[in-house]
């Protein structure tokens, strides 16, 4: 299962000036984006639906040349729920009420579904009386065109374009411009990682959509396509550390000496077959004994051959490798 909340409040925090700058930029005029201080969660009661909330993000900031603060609450909501826009001004209450001071609430909505808009106020009045209207920031990604974004110096807009509206003959396309994005940022390497995570989590592809994502990689130019590429063999060795873990895991059940080997074997299984994937998208079909030699090196060699890849202009740069 996805920790749909734990992603977005790293992401958030971490590029937490980037994301006011990106969508709220009006607020960049007034915000002093170096005094930043994230405050603890607050849990709250729901005593109407017997339910235990907690807020996502508070981040304590200074108005820009004055010595006064104020409040920057942001919370992502990964499903549709009815009543948000009651549980959203009650936050905003009891946070007022603590802390004595404004509050900018926002919402990131990245459900999928519903479409429809969602809200932005909660209100409360009679036919001749307005007793509240309680307005919020909402940034709903099923409504945001990654299109729209493509071209913005943004870490947080190269992560969040995996989680717009992207129709299904694009996600292999929008992978690979949410990658070149990234490259071009020149991030450092915790921050890569971090993001190039985020949108391999939300865009994982099929086989025909990694055809199609290596189709749109051979676009760039080729200083974008060699650090995105090293972002893909980044995935693979994870990948070997996964199967491991996992044959780990299943060692416990079925006896740890049996899982180890299991997701050793299966880990270096996938890398090997990756790596003979990716040889075979830029060079072409390799015969079955090329294939046969790829499969029989060690680990170390097929890492070695992971990161040489960009090096072969053609097949015969490979054997000449193979028979080194």
């Amino acid at each position: 299962m996805i920790d749909h909340d734990h992603l977005f409040k790293e992401l958030l925090s971490t590029f937490f000036v980037e994301f006011i700058d990106l969508f709220f930029p009006q607020v960049m005029t007034y915000f002093d984006g170096t005094s930043i201080k994230f405050l603890d969660k607050e849990i709250f009661t729901d005593v109407t639906e017997g339910d235990k909330y907690e807020t996502d993000l508070i981040a304590q900031v200074n108005f820009k040349n004055k010595p006064s603060f104020f409040l920057i609450h942001i919370e992502a909501q990964s499903s549709s729920q009815s009543n948000f826009n009651r549980r959203m001004f009650s936050y905003f209450a009891r946070l007022h009420e603590k802390f004595a001071l404004p509050i900018y609430p926002i919402v990131v909505f990245s459900y999928d579904y519903p479409q429809k808009e969602a809200d932005s106020q909660y209100k409360v009045e009679f036919p001749d009386l307005e007793v509240l209207n309680f307005n919020y920031r909402v940034v709903q990604l099923n409504q945001l065109n990654w299109r729209d974004f493509i071209n913005q110096a943004n870490p947080v807009a190269s992560a969040l374009m995996a989680k717009m509206k992207i129709a299904a003959q694009d996600r292999a396309k929008v992978k690979a411009q949410c990658l070149r994005l990234l490259v071009t940022l020149k991030l450092d390497p915790a921050r890569m990682q971090l993001i190039s995570g985020f949108i391999d989590t939300y865009l994982t592809l099929n086989p025909v959509e990694e055809n199609i994502f290596q189709s749109e990689l051979n676009t760039f130019l080729p200083q974008e396509q060699e650090d995105v590429m090293q972002i893909v063999t980044s995935w693979m060795q994870q990948g070997i550390e996964q199967g491991i873990e996992q044959g780990i895991e299943q060692g416990i059940e079925q006896g740890i000496e049996r899982g180890i080997e299991q997701g050793i074997e299966q880990g270096i299984t996938r890398e090997k077959n990756l790596v003979i994937r990716l040889i075979e998208r830029k060079l072409g079909a390799i015969n079955p004994e090329i294939k046969m030699q790829i499969q029989g090196l060690e680990i170390e060699e097929i890492e070695a051959l992971g990161e040489a890849i960009f090096d072969f202009a053609n097949v015969e740069d490979l054997r000449s490798w193979l028979n080194q």
